[in-house]
């Protein structure tokens, strides 16, 4: 039943206005994955998944991109900016002691 009407829903709206529809508002799905051996806890893996387009994404004030250094040149800049204040900083620390 819930794939006849999901496909109901895909005909009568088109995919392209679901997909829109879900990056604008966002969508969550998430889950957690638990293993067990004689009642003794395992491992446990959480999921998260936010299915957004980036401004929704940033009206949720979730903007981690922003800081990765594996995705933005900017974060490589502040990274080479922190290094190179730590080097100064403790030379000046050195030359005090």
């Amino acid at each position: 039943m819930a794939e006849q009407a999901l496909s109901q829903s895909l005909r009568s709206e088109g995919l392209p206005d679901i997909i829109e529809r879900v990056l604008e508002k966002g969508i969550v799905l998430v889950g957690d994955i638990k293993v067990n051996l004689c009642d003794i806890e395992l491992l446990t893996i959480k999921i998260r998944l936010l299915i957004a387009s980036v401004e929704t994404a940033q009206k949720l004030g979730i903007d981690w991109w922003k800081n990765d250094f594996d995705l933005s040149s900017k974060a490589k800049e502040i990274f080479e900016e922190n290094r190179a204040l730590k080097e100064r900083l403790e030379k000046l620390e050195a030359k005090l002691k």
